[in-house]
C-alpha cells in the first residue's frame, strides 16, 4: 500500500545534527522541518520525542529506503561503547548526543565530496543544488530535482559543469562520471572489497585523495573503520589529544588509525561536529 507519510520510531536520534553535520548537502531546514530529495522522492522530515515523521510529495510504496538512509535501526549505544574512554571523546559524545551516520547513495556521495574540496558546507550545498537543477530529473510530486546520474553528468561539457560554480572541480567530476558511466569503475563492486582495496579503487579517480575516499567509504558504504582527516579533524586531534606538542601528520594518522576502535569513522564524525559547532 502506498502512502505519503510514515513514522519511524527511534530514540536517541538528533535529526538536525545528523543532517547538518557535513555528511549530506541536499537538506534544508524550514522551521522544525527538514526538506530534501532522497533518490526520486522529495521529503519533509520532522523530529518528535520518540521518532521521525516523514512526509513525501508523492505516494511511496516502500519506505525502507528512508530507514536505510537514516540508519534508524542502528544500535547507537553499542557503537558508542566502542569509543575510547578519554576526556575529548566523552565531551564530544555529550555535546553531540544523538548524532548518527547516514547511509547514502555511493554515486551522490562521491560526486558531492569531489565538489567539497576547499569549500564550506553552505557553498557545497549551493553547487549541488545548481547541479541537480540543471542535470537532475524532476523528483516525484515536487518542484525539486533528483541528483543527476553519472550518465547525465558524463554527457555534459566541462563548461556546463563550471557554470554550476564548481570551478576547478569540474574536470574531476566529469572524469568520475565518465569512468562510472562507461563501466570502467563499478561502484557496486566496491561493496565486495576490503577497506584497503576499496580505498585504493576510489583513489584511482582524478581529484579523489585519501580524505574524499574515506568519506565515500564511510557515508556511502558503511566502512566504519574509515576515518576521514580534513582540517577540522586535524585541528581536533592536535588540540584535544596533543595540546602541548604539535604532532606530525604521520603521527596523527597513525593515532587516528589505532586509537578509535572498530567504529573509528563514527567517532570521527562526533569529533568533527563537536569541533565545528562547539569549539570553533
Amino acid at each position: 500500500m502506498t502512502q505519503r507519510e510514515v513514522f519511524l520510531p527511534v530514540r536517541d536520534y538528533d535529526l538536525a545534527a545528523t543532517l547538518n553535520s557535513g555528511q549530506v548537502f541536499r537538506w534544508q531546514p524550514d522551521g522544525d522541518v527538514w526538506n530534501g530529495v532522497l533518490g526520486k522522492h522529495f521529503l519533509q522530515l520532522a523530529q518528535t520525542c520518540d521518532g521521525i515523521h516523514a512526509r513525501a510529495a508523492a505516494p511511496v510504496a516502500d519506505w525502507q529506503f528512508l530507514r536505510d538512509f537514516l540508519q534508524v535501526d542502528t544500535d547507537l549505544a553499542a557503537i558508542l561503547k566502542t569509543f575510547p574512554d578519554d576526556e575529548p571523546m566523552r565531551a564530544a559524545v555529550k555535546a553531540c548526543r544523538g548524532l548518527r551516520l547516514l547511509r547514502q547513495d555511493p554515486w551522490e556521495c562521491l560526486a558531492s565530496f569531489i565538489l567539497s574540496s576547499t569549500k564550506q558546507i553552505i557553498q557545497i550545498r549551493q553547487i549541488v543544488a545548481l547541479l541537480s537543477s540543471k542535470f537532475g530529473e524532476p523528483a516525484l510530486g515536487a518542484g525539486s530535482n533528483s541528483f543527476p546520474t553519472p550518465q547525465s553528468i558524463a554527457a555534459a561539457s566541462e563548461g556546463e559543469l563550471r557554470a554550476c560554480k564548481m570551478g576547478f572541480r569540474a574536470p574531476s567530476l566529469l572524469n568520475a562520471a565518465r569512468q562510472i558511466a562507461t563501466g570502467k569503475l563499478d561502484l557496486e563492486n566496491i561493496r565486495t572489497l576490503d577497506y584497503a582495496s576499496a580505498r585504493a579503487e576510489l583513489m584511482t579517480l582524478r581529484g579523489v585523495g585519501a580524505k574524499i575516499a574515506d568519506c565515500v567509504l564511510l557515508f556511502g558504504y558503511g566502512f566504519d573503520s574509515a576515518f576521514p582527516v580534513d582540517v577540522w579533524i586535524e585541528r581536533a586531534l592536535q588540540e584535544l589529544y596533543f595540546p602541548r606538542r604539535r604532532a606530525s601528520d604521520k603521527r596523527l594518522r597513525h593515532f587516528a588509525a589505532t586509537h578509535f576502535g572498530p567504529h573509528a569513522g563514527y567517532a570521527q564524525q562526533y569529533l568533527f561536529h563537536y569541533m565545528r559547532t562547539k569549539l570553533k
